[in-house]
């Protein structure tokens, strides 16, 4: 007789969900949810505070990763995660020649089996002036992997990005410009950009292509690669999206491996090896296929949302400030789809995305943050409209902005001119964030008086727009200055550039208020 079948739902689809709600115990990441959780209740209780632990400066750039406080080119390595931030490696100071342009933090694949036991810890990608591309480990800064990139031609790599996160990595060059007397004397550069594409953990050489002018125009002013897209952006604001798969797969001439011996154009070398570097083995002949072109202010160009839509400024300086989104299947203009704000200020209101994957989208302005969402309108399954979900005000209760005023011996006197929105005076949102695995939207504000400006970070719910938190800032925030805000679980990370290449980095922990502290 045939065994009884195990009780239990049998629908993969309600298992799934089911398991996506961590109703399984034995499941890997229900105690990881359940933690984070507990973390955010914590974190937005009235008794927990952020205190500043550390401070520092620096006259090189400061930067962050995943809880690593990056100094001196790379060269210091701080970790953040401790009570009190420590040093994880410490280099000697390196020459100009070995200076890095460019870096991204490489993180090991789940259920993946790697050669090497290295891969499987996280290591930083780094891309030095001299064209050599690096592995580091992050924890101790030991050299894992050694690539050098440009080969016969000069080639200037700068540029690091993803067109896969964690998956597939792109190396860009500097645009290709002669120098004027070369111009004057009739040389033609045809040769606009250079890219070379990897596979990363284990690190493996894709290809090299260039962006020629023959066959993508001559108004080419930048290009990218993400999510196997091509996009090629132009002086007049056009943008054109291709697929830089199927160009691959077309126009690949020949692959290679690195370390691989190649007899490429009469030349003889090892592939990724000093002084060959990586063939150009990837050479568009023909203009590939078109998948879709925009024309927009600035290339400003954007997808997402569900079903897919794509956000333009229309390409006026006029237009400056106001979005059009539309549904990418057939250019129609969603309902309610312009966004203006019509801010006067100095600085322009932003539009993306959420970073969430929900396919709403958050509009940005000095005082004001709309949450959207694209839904079906009534009646018209055809069509989308565009609805507020949400908005975050800013706080300017005791903000007066009278015209007109009255001294105290009686004379009316009227302003000729009234505040900006983001003037220093009045609140104003100067970043907006989104914390993945806390699902907290976060926000800085600031205030400016005189010389002094006071900022604050608050944590807003992510479904609702509810304020959770607010954390205040010790140190003077000038609004004149570039910020950069990291918020990583219980961390808060401030980057401030002041003038003359001067860096502080401030550094804030999440405690527990006890009467003892107090």
């Amino acid at each position: 007789r045939a065994a009884p079948r195990a009780p239990g739902p049998h629908n993969v689809c309600r298992v799934l969900a089911r398991r996506a709600h961590g109703f399984y115990a034995r499941d890997a990441g229900v105690a990881h949810r359940k933690n984070l959780g507990l973390l955010r209740k914590i974190m937005c209780q009235e008794s927990t505070k952020f205190k500043n632990v550390w401070t520092t400066h620096s006259a090189s750039p400061i930067a962050y990763e995943r809880g690593r406080i990056y100094m001196d080119n790379y060269q210091c390595c701080i970790s953040s995660i401790a009570q009190a931030p420590r040093i994880l490696y410490q280099k000697s100071k390196c020459a100009k020649s070995e200076k890095i342009e460019d870096a991204l933090l490489l993180e090991c694949p789940l259920g993946e089996m790697l050669p090497s036991p290295s891969d499987y810890k996280a290591s930083l990608i780094v891309l030095t002036v001299q064209n050599w591309l690096l592995r580091l480990s992050a924890d101790s800064g030991e050299v894992l992997e050694k690539i050098y990139l440009a080969g016969s031609c000069c080639k200037s790599f700068r540029y690091l990005s993803w067109d896969t996160p964690q998956e597939v990595m792109v190396v860009k060059t500097i645009q290709n410009k002669l120098p004027a007397a070369a111009r004057q004397a009739g040389i033609q550069q045809s040769v606009l950009f250079y890219l070379a594409v990897f596979q990363v953990l284990p690190l493996s050489f894709i290809g090299m292509l260039e962006i020629n002018k023959k066959i993508f125009g001559n108004s080419v002013t930048d290009v990218a690669v993400s999510n196997g897209i091509l996009i090629v952006m132009y002086s007049v604001g056009l943008v054109r999206l291709y697929n830089f798969k199927a160009i691959l797969e077309q126009f690949m001439e020949q692959p290679f491996d690195l370390g691989q011996e190649f007899n490429w154009n009469g030349q003889v070398g090892v592939v990724g090896k000093y002084p060959f570097g990586l063939p150009c083995n990837i050479k568009i002949t023909d203009t590939p296929p078109l998948l879709f072109e925009a024309s927009s202010l600035e290339n400003a160009f954007q997808i997402g949302g569900y079903p897919w839509h794509y956000i333009i400024t229309p390409n006026k300086k006029k237009h400056k400030g106001v979005f059009h989104i539309c549904s990418l299947k057939d250019n129609t203009l969603a309902k309610n789809g312009i966004q203006d704000m019509k801010c006067c200020s100095l600085e322009p209101d932003w539009i993306y995305f959420h970073p969430d994957m929900s396919g709403r989208i958050i509009h940005v302005g000095p005082n004001l943050i709309k949450v959207l969402k694209l839904k079906e309108v009534k009646n018209r399954t055809d069509q989308m409209e565009i609805a507020e979900d949400f908005t975050i005000v800013a706080n300017r209760e005791n903000c007066v902005n009278n015209t007109v005023t009255v001294t105290a011996s009686g004379r009316v006197v009227k302003k000729r001119f009234n505040l900006l929105d983001d003037d220093p005076e009045q609140e104003t949102f100067k970043i907006v964030d989104y914390e993945d695995e806390l699902d907290l939207l976060s926000t800085v504000a600031v205030t400016q008086i005189g010389a002094d400006g006071r900022a604050h970070l608050d944590f807003h719910c992510n479904e609702h727009g509810i304020l959770l938190k607010s954390i205040p800032f010790r140190e003077s925030w000038d609004v004149t200055y570039s910020h950069e805000v990291y918020f990583d679980k219980d961390l808060v990370l401030h980057i401030e550039q002041k003038p003359n290449r001067r860096f502080s980095c401030y550094v804030y922990q999440m405690v527990c208020d006890t009467a003892k502290d107090d």
